[in-house]
């Protein structure tokens, strides 16, 4: 196969993986990338990573539409992957602006540009998404039927009251229950907002255009080569920096917030697969490994895999406004129409993603 590529986002976490699985099962095929590089992320001064000889690195924010319209001109994408945005629940309340121009108005920026070309060339894109939309997620109470919980209150968790709230017509017992695209959406945050409209600002405008989007909404990624430096970074991440600095772990609220932890080998094959199949427009799919963990499991089993001290973490009580309490994923609908099954158990991944960081953090500190 060979063809054109364009990656936003592809110097990323994420994105460099996709590229070396892209590099290998594509060899004659052109991939572009678009990346501002940004601080937060990859450090001052940061200099592009190294990719294969078929990658055409071109450093510039989504947000630029000049840069945005002159990346596609270049490359003339058959497949594209929006994988540029900003993360971060706690930082999109603080800079909103910022999260709307990188991740809604850069969104639009792609789309105008590929409209503008000549020939059609484009025939899919695939996005980056996130469980954020769902907000609290799908709930199954007694009877069987599945609700979308409601938020939770700052009132409430002030007082120690995590549970989420339920619809009056719910029948107790309600258990938390794995998400998929026919819930609702519900986001509970502007990160999950902004995340939310570029599924929007896809799924509408290509209706009748010659190209059809594919959304994969992915649960937590983790593993080695995610930043250790941006606090706004997955929370494994998070906590590896702060066991290898010899600080106590915070556990918030009452260390039973749970995620569905999946490994970025597996996202980035999830994100290859989308590119190869031809799905109809606007089809969703969750990808993670299809079963949560507590925070207090996860983060006790990365102490363990640190060689810290047992009891270096503290349940802390705090909380933050727009976290949501439990999170899963439907796996069911990428396991039939991409093939795809997570590879990398949670035991198997944290062990690797320890060796990386104390690798990492060890190298650091050499260099201080």
């Amino acid at each position: 196969m060979q063809r054109n590529i364009l990656i936003t986002g592809g110097a990323g976490f994420i994105g460099r993986r996709l590229i070396n699985e892209l590099s290998k099962a594509e060899p004659e095929s052109r991939i572009w990338v678009l990346d501002n590089l940004h601080p937060q992320v990859h450090g001052e001064n940061a200099k592009a990573p190294e990719f294969p000889d078929s990658v055409i690195f071109v450093k510039a924010d989504v947000a630029d539409k000049s840069a945005v319209r002159s990346i596609v001109a270049q490359s003339q994408p058959e497949l594209v992957y929006h994988l540029a945005a900003e993360t971060g629940t706690g930082q999109s309340y603080d800079e909103i602006s910022r999260y709307c121009d990188v991740n809604v108005m850069g969104t639009t920026n792609l789309v105008e540009s590929i409209r503008q070309q000549a020939g059609n060339i484009t025939e899919r894109i695939v996005l980056a998404a996130s469980r954020a939309v769902y907000g609290e997620g799908a709930y199954r109470d007694s009877t069987g039927r599945v609700y979308a919980g409601l938020p939770r209150q700052a009132n409430s968790m002030s007082s120690g009251d995590f549970d989420v709230p339920m619809p009056a017509e719910a029948k107790l017992p309600v258990l938390a229950h794995p998400s998929n695209a026919e819930l609702p959406p519900a986001p509970a945050s502007i990160y999950a907002s902004t995340k939310l409209m570029q599924e929007y600002i896809f799924k509408q405008a290509g209706e009748g255009a010659p190209w059809q989007a594919t959304i994969l909404r992915f649960q937590n990624v983790y593993g080695p080569g995610q930043s250790l430096r941006n606090p706004y970074t997955g929370v494994l991440s998070i906590f590896a920096r702060q066991l290898l600095e010899g600080k106590s772990l915070a556990i918030y609220e009452d260390g039973l917030i749970a995620r569905d932890f999946v490994y970025v080998d597996d996202v980035a094959n999830a994100l290859f697969r989308a590119g190869q199949y031809h799905l109809p427009h606007g089809t969703t799919l969750d990808i993670g490994f299809g079963s949560a963990a507590t925070i207090l499991d996860i983060a006790q089993l990365l102490i363990k895999n640190l060689g810290c001290a047992e009891n270096n973490y503290a349940i802390t009580g705090q909380f933050r406004v727009g976290d949501i309490r439990h999170a899963c994923a439907d796996i069911s609908a990428a396991q039939a129409l991409l093939d795809w099954r997570p590879q990398v158990s949670v035991e198997t991944g944290l062990s690797l993603l320890a060796d990386w960081a104390r690798t990492e953090f060890e190298l650091h500190q050499k260099l201080m």
